[in-house]
């Protein structure tokens, strides 16, 4: 069985595809990167020129096996995407008030009875803690007694036209979708560990045109949100100082670039002419770093905001940095001095997959992976529960069953 990830970014295309064999090993099986166009800020703006991306990296992704593209984890990103905490209650059906998994279904069901619009769709229902009988922080219910199960949920609800055309897109290019994530939850099953998740963590990943964060605490999500500011905005930016071309921005911010302009001497200069000859000037590399070092602290301190806004500004764990936007030297330091938090860049755990070679691992390692080893890791959690439920309900019919 396959397993593929799909991250529909700004800038690139990405995707990993797994096999996950009888012993529910995970193996890599082939990694994937395409320039991306039609999307914006996280979201579809031009249906075709995005088909047209995904179409040609499927036809790729076919090449392993056709049926790599029959269960697909694709990321959902974008500002529209709400969570909202809510709250589902139900009496215990059994006569001897034993607690099954139909009634754990039954009260995440009820907390999912919340007042929606009409152009919006849950695209995750994530239980904080259950209560039986009044008794909070339960983990797992099944096979306590109680008369009475509630559930504490966080609801996150999407746009639902951009999820149509997620699934539109997909479908046309001829994949099947397994499961629909929001972002920073996948780039956090990615790189944060339960320590983190149990102290108290923020999860930073920045994109090319967005910035995503996600915030745990007692192993339990607090806020996850997209914002619309990314490493792309640094490229523009420079682009547009220095009128060069984005890719001639992108090679500088790259080759250049460090996020704390005090650590660079003013006597360092860049030939622009190295990268366009029709740019027949030296620049001063403090004043590129100037540059870099503005917008990143614009990042760090709308991060600072968020984490402000529900009082979470003293978390153990610090900050876990991913994304292909850490990878400018020196970001670690600015991160620091501007959250005054421990900060770390986000490590994936290697044992959660087997490889064909070690290269792959060492591309899936890459941080700019981190959302599309995210969406495997989900697609792979998903995949177990649906196993077990499956051999759960196997076990019942045998019993029924001559």
């Amino acid at each position: 069985m396959y397993l593929t990830a799909l991250d529909i970014g700004s800038s690139q295309i990405k995707a990993v595809v797994a096999e996950l064999n009888r012993g529910n090993q995970l193996t890599l099986v082939d990694v994937f990167k395409s320039s991306s166009r039609g999307v914006r800020k996280g979201e579809i703006a031009d249906f075709n020129d995005v088909l047209k991306s995904v179409t040609a990296l499927f036809s790729d992704i076919r090449k392993i096996n056709k049926s790599a593209l029959k269960n697909i984890f694709v990321s959902v990103g974008g500002k529209n995407i709400r969570l909202q905490g809510s709250r589902g209650i139900v009496a215990v059906s059994r006569a001897d008030n034993e607690i099954y998994s139909e009634d754990i279904d039954r009260v995440i069901k009820a907390s999912q009875a919340i007042n929606l619009s009409d152009n919006r769709t849950i695209l995750h229902t994530i239980v904080q803690e259950y209560i039986v009988n009044g008794v909070e922080q339960i983990q797992n219910p099944l096979g306590m007694i109680g008369n009475r199960l509630e559930v504490n949920s966080l609801i996150v609800d999407a746009f639902e036209p951009f999820i149509n055309d997620i699934k539109n897109c997909v479908d046309s290019a001829g994949g099947k979708i397994g499961g629909l994530v929001f972002g920073p939850l996948a780039s956090s099953r990615a790189v944060l560990n339960k320590v983190h998740r149990e102290l108290g963590v923020a999860m930073v990943d920045i994109g090319f045109s967005t910035t995503g964060l996600a915030v745990f605490e007692e192993d339990k999500l607090i806020q996850a949100k997209v914002i619309p500011v990314g490493s792309g905005n640094i490229t523009n930016d420079l682009a547009i100082t220095f009128k060069s071309s984005i890719d001639v921005a992108e090679k500088i911010k790259i080759m250049h670039g460090h996020a704390d302009a005090s650590d660079v001497s003013s006597k360092d200069k860049v030939d622009l002419a190295e990268f366009d000859p029709s740019l027949e000037s030296e620049i001063s590399r403090k004043y590129v770093c100037e540059i870099i070092e503005a917008r990143l602290a614009e990042i760090f301190e709308l991060v600072n905001n968020e984490l402000k806004s529900i009082g979470k500004t003293k978390l153990p764990a610090g900050i876990i940095l991913t994304g292909g936007g850490v990878k400018i030297s020196g970001v670690i330091g600015l991160a620091r001095q501007e959250l005054k938090l421990p900060v770390h860049f986000g490590v994936l755990d290697q044992d959660n997959f087997n490889a064909m070679s070690a290269d792959l691992v060492s591309r899936v390692e890459d941080s700019e992976f981190s959302l599309s080893a995210g969406l495997l890791l989900w697609g792979y959690d998903q995949t177990a529960k649906e196993e077990t439920e499956k051999g759960k309900l196997s076990k019942i019919l045998k019993y029924f069953l001559p």
